[in-house]
């Protein structure tokens, strides 16, 4: 079975993630929903996770979400991640959430609610998109600084709101169609 979950759906900047995974080995007894877990624990099971799951990762940048809209970006985000994997129409996939964008090419393809909390799997899924989106926010925190990215990883927070006020937003990094960017630029 596949599992899939993504990151940064509802961010104000900064790219979704959407993540494939495939067990091949043990996981955590501790693994659920990455929301559910601390940043440290999370990042002490990575190398767990890589040594026992093959993931596959459906990087959708701020430009494209803008461009083609929130529902094209995870179709496209799922798409690129289960190709990144190599999965096969065949594959039994369960996709987090009440969409099914996979359903088109993976005949096997099913959406379940909560998926990230009650399919290892999936929880494996929803923990690497985590702890890899993060690692990404922080390192564009590096450049931007003034952003707060490394805190709030591109989240809607009154930092966040306070730095679009003062500084802007950053062309390709921010979310231009979502709202406040609409109206801050």
């Amino acid at each position: 079975m596949i599992g899939v979950d993504e990151v940064g759906r509802g961010a104000w900047a900064g790219p979704l993630l959407v993540v494939a995974a495939r067990q091949i080995g043990q996981l955590p007894v501790d693994l659920t929903d990455s929301k559910l877990l601390k940043r440290p624990r999370r990042q002490e099971m990575i190398a767990e996770l890589r040594k026992n799951c093959k993931f596959g990762e459906g990087w959708v940048a701020a430009a494209e979400i803008d461009q083609i809209g929130l529902a094209a970006a995870m179709r496209l985000g799922v798409s690129r991640a289960l190709l990144s994997l190599k999965a096969s129409h065949t594959d039994e996939i369960v996709l987090d959430g009440a969409v099914n964008y996979a359903e088109a090419i993976y005949k096997k393809a099913r959406c379940q609610i909560k998926a990230d909390v009650q399919i290892p799997v999936v929880s494996a899924a929803s923990v690497y998109a985590k702890v890899r989106r993060d690692q990404h926010m922080i390192e564009l925190g590096n450049h931007y600084p003034a952003y707060g990215f490394d805190v709030h990883v591109g989240y809607g927070t009154k930092t966040h709101r306070a730095a679009l006020l003062e500084f802007g937003a950053l062309k390709g990094v921010h979310r231009m169609s979502f709202q406040p960017l609409k109206v801050i630029r």
